[in-house]
């Protein structure tokens, strides 16, 4: 099993910036691709950003060239970079790994965090 914890949300203005985490733990275990969601109340969950395991990344219209995402494959942890940030933006923002574990049995599927919460408002 791997285990998702997300950090750094929180309460910020309208242009202001967060950083959020997402630290994985467990056994036995590797990354490949990592990503970014969000749903705002009301609304479905929603890709914001993702990476793969060579570092190729991909964006929601709605946040290129304000959001940047990156990982520490070192640490076994990503990153969300939230520059400009609207109030549109403000949500519960998940992590989601796609990660193999090779205990008991060879097996990949994706794991979630619990989610953490970013509110922009003045």
């Amino acid at each position: 099993q791997v285990q998702l914890v997300e950090s750094g949300g929180g309460l910020v203005q309208p242009g202001g910036s967060l950083r959020l985490s997402c630290a994985a733990s467990g056994s036995d275990f590797s990354i490949n691709a990592m990503a970014w969601y969000r749903q705002a109340p009301g609304k479905e969950r929603e890709l914001v950003a993702r990476i793969g395991s060579g570092g190729g990344t991909n964006y929601a219209d709605s946040v290129k060239g304000r959001f940047t995402i990156s990982r520490d494959n070192a640490k076994k942890t990503g990153y969300l970079q939230m520059n400009s940030l609207k109030p549109e933006d403000t949500a519960v923002y998940y992590c989601n790994a796609r990660a193999v574990t090779y205990q008991p049995v060879l097996s990949e599927r994706n794991y979630w965090g619990q989610g953490t919460q970013v509110t922009v408002s003045s």
